[in-house]
């Protein structure tokens, strides 16, 4: 014996890393076998894109843009970004068209770093999308969550409260550094990744053109997109077709259709008069437009119109874009 291998040691140690070696590709090989060979993405062509839509302040009045940055948490275009303003009661509680129809009378537009609001004959206001950081932070809730907003201060809190003839008001803005609200939090079906500041649940809602007619069709007085405020309007599909599309391709962004969007009483607000009807649209919706049954612990009773995306990879949109669904093969 030389050493503590003996004679023989160097050639079984060369025995044993060749062996390792040996299981080590096999492992591989192995894996890739189980794998399959790498799956394609093909893009199957299933509409166009008509219009898009911001909404900056909750339940307010929407701006129709020719392009829109997708952001992880929703459209943006300049400064504008979608529902990153709420109204809410003193106590920090939601304020939306729900409780307060006249909401969608208010325009919400954004010019030199400023947040401008319009309606009706009241003088326009505007207060800046940057505010000082002595203006608190306010704890608000928003169906049912957590989640903070800075006040955009009195003068617009007193705008906003007397144009709606309603109890005190405040505006809050939310600001990047603020915790977002987790979309499972309020449908499960979403994932841990998906966030929104003040949206209902989603960073994005599209609505088809041809699933609007469809619904026209049945109503003595038509509705208006403005009704569903949808953030991507589509053409060049059929009704609810929008529906079944999972994996989608708009630009340079790429989309997950999560779930549908179960309506409420909003829908039956009218966009120009700010009165809220209560029924239509709302009561023809829930004569052909409900779940199925075993989807009802999702849905319960609310009819389905539109459907809801997460965000998979941002980037920018632009009215006229193919959508393309992504099918993997």
């Amino acid at each position: 014996m030389s050493g503590p291998w003996g004679a023989a040691g160097p050639v079984r140690q060369g025995w044993l890393w060749g062996a390792a070696a040996l299981l080590a590709l096999g492992a591989v090989l192995g894996a890739w076998r189980w794998a399959g060979p790498r799956r394609r993405r093909r893009l199957q062509r299933v509409g166009t894109v008509l219009r898009l839509f911001v909404y900056p302040v909750k339940s307010c009045r929407g701006v129709s843009v020719r392009r829109a940055q997708v952001t992880p948490m929703g459209l943006r275009s300049g400064e504008l970004r979608d529902r990153f303003w709420l109204v809410i009661r003193e106590d920090g509680h939601m304020v939306t068209a729900r409780q307060e129809p006249r909401l969608v009378l208010i325009s919400a537009d954004c010019d030199d770093g400023h947040l401008v609001l319009e309606a009706g004959d009241m003088e326009r206001i505007s207060v800046p999308v940057k505010l000082p950081e002595t203006n608190p932070v306010r704890n608000c809730r928003v169906f049912g969550q957590d989640i903070q907003g800075r006040d955009c201060g009195d003068e617009v809190a007193q705008w906003i409260t007397t144009f709606l003839n309603s109890e005190p008001c405040r505006l809050v803005h939310f600001e990047p550094s603020m915790m977002p609200r987790k979309s499972k939090d309020t449908i499960a079906l979403f994932r841990n990744t998906d966030e929104v500041a003040y949206p209902d649940c989603s960073p994005v809602l599209i609505i088809s053109e041809a699933s609007m007619d469809d619904l026209n069709t049945r109503l003595e007085k038509k509705a208006k997109i403005q009704n569903f405020r949808p953030n991507i309007f589509v053409t060049d599909c059929s009704a609810f077709e929008e529906d079944t599309w999972e994996d989608i391709l708009i630009g340079d962004v790429e989309m997950k259709g999560t779930v549908c969007c179960g309506r409420c009483i909003l829908t039956t607000v009218n966009p120009d008069t700010g009165v809220i009807d209560r029924k239509e649209p709302l009561e023809t919706l829930k004569s052909y437009r409900l779940c199925d049954p075993s989807e009802r612990h999702i849905y319960k009773t609310s009819p389905l119109f539109g459907k809801y995306f997460a965000v998979d990879k941002t980037g920018t949109i632009q009215v006229g874009d193919p959508v393309y669904k992504m099918v993997w093969e």
